[in-house]
């Protein structure tokens, strides 16, 4: 039978999911990559920009303190060069004094100034004014014009990371509302498929509750107590099939059982039913540890793990349940089987549906114990370890 839970493509989304994840990540990085690297060459140009014009203004500066510049020349440059204001904060400091000398768009307040020039200085390597007096040119001082660049690159440089942060956030929030969705839409479905489940049995089993009775009262069948016993097991077991479903659609309720005796139960009813070649073994630090448990849930997920144990050892082999608690608000339930084990690539996929190493399987059975642990018991179920040829151990953990 052909698993429902693929696709007709030749592409397994649901079990490639991981690798689709990741396909989308890295695309993800590499259009944020290359956001951020136009951004910064952009940057980058105008940084270029605005540093050329504080250079051509020192220079400016030093031209016009030689004694031999044209007056002609003097009037150009400091009509347009020095005179024209312009939006970078610019400091000039004395060598000698190491004094602010000038300053351009910078507020007045003296340690607002400071602070300014500290800032500049971390920022850029200033530009060196050499003054010349008036007589021979000589060099009467020398100044130093630090700059900080314009606002608008400064707001720049930070906005790619500030788009992709909103994306990331955006993208997020997305992702949680994508999550839920398909949780609750996974929910209706497996609550509309147990109530279904669930309503189908009944009439059968009606009916079989009826031919049981009709059966003891047929001639001679007084000497078959074996027969008549054998078969109230199994409508017992098919009204508690039916119980399991109904519980699936609603929260269970849930009291504290005995551990031992839960697990024993089951073993018991399924140890006629299964090979006679597989040994099973119950380890308990005490017989009465209890746990809060719904019985019919937690029988059906002790089930689901001895059966696939089975079917992993080919029907030969040891099922060993240890029963122990490592804390006093926690009891542990560990199933072991000497089977083939889970090859370690696919021990975080044996929980989602579909997920089956059988030819015929439908990879419900892990799915469905995990979802009744944790979400009707708020315990945890986990593959504690596993190895290849040698066996897999489920743990499962329950509230004390």
């Amino acid at each position: 039978m052909q698993n429902p839970f693929r696709g007709s493509f030749n592409i397994d989304f649901y079990s490639n999911q991981d690798v689709i994840k990741w396909v989308i990540l890295i695309v993800a990085v590499i259009i944020g990559g290359g956001s951020i690297i136009y951004t910064n060459n952009l940057v980058g140009k105008l940084r270029k920009g605005e540093e050329e014009k504080i250079r051509l203004w020192a220079e400016a500066v030093e031209f016009s303190s030689l004694p031999e510049v044209d007056p002609s020349a003097l009037t150009f440059i400091s009509t347009n060069i020095i005179g024209p204001d312009n939006t970078l904060p610019v400091i000039v400091v004395d060598s000698a004094t190491n004094e602010i000398y000038d300053a351009r768009n910078v507020d007045e307040d003296f340690s607002a100034r400071k602070r300014m020039l500290d800032k500049m200085r971390s920022e850029n390597d200033p530009f060196k004014i050499i003054i010349h007096n008036g007589v021979g040119g000589k060099i009467s001082d020398i100044q130093y014009v630090y700059y900080r660049n314009s606002y608008l690159l400064r707001q720049l440089s930070t906005y790619p990371y500030i788009q992709l942060s909103v994306i990331g956030i955006f993208g997020f929030i997305a992702y949680l509302a994508f999550s839920y969705s398909r949780k609750s839409e996974q929910n209706k479905v497996w609550v509309g498929m147990a109530k279904e489940t669930a309503h189908q049995l009944g009439t059968p089993l009606s009916s079989l509750m009826a031919w049981v009775e009709y059966i003891k009262t047929i001639p001679g069948m007084e000497n078959r107590d074996d027969v008549i016993q054998e078969l109230q097991k199994d409508v017992h077991r098919l009204e508690m099939i039916t119980a399991r479903f109904s519980n699936i659609g609603s929260m269970p309720t849930l009291k504290n059982e005995l551990v031992y005796d839960a697990i024993n139960e089951c073993l018991n009813y399924l140890k006629p039913r299964l090979s006679s070649k597989v040994n099973f073994r119950i380890d308990a630090d005490s017989p009465e540890l209890t746990a809060q448990l719904n019985k019919p849930l937690f029988e059906w997920v002790m089930e689901n793990i001895v059966k696939n144990g089975i079917d992993a050892m080919s029907g030969i082999g040891n099922i060993i349940v240890t029963i122990g608690q490592d804390t006093p608000s926690e009891v542990f339930v560990d199933i072991a089987d000497d089977g083939k084990g889970i090859a370690k690539g696919k021990v975080k996929d044996v929980f989602k549906p579909g997920f089956s190493t059988k030819k015929r399987g439908w990879g419900l059975g892990l799915a469905l114990a995990q979802r009744i642990i944790e979400n009707y018991h708020n315990g945890r179920i986990f593959v504690k370890s596993s190895q290849t040829d040698v066996g897999t151990t489920f743990r499962i953990v329950l509230k004390a």
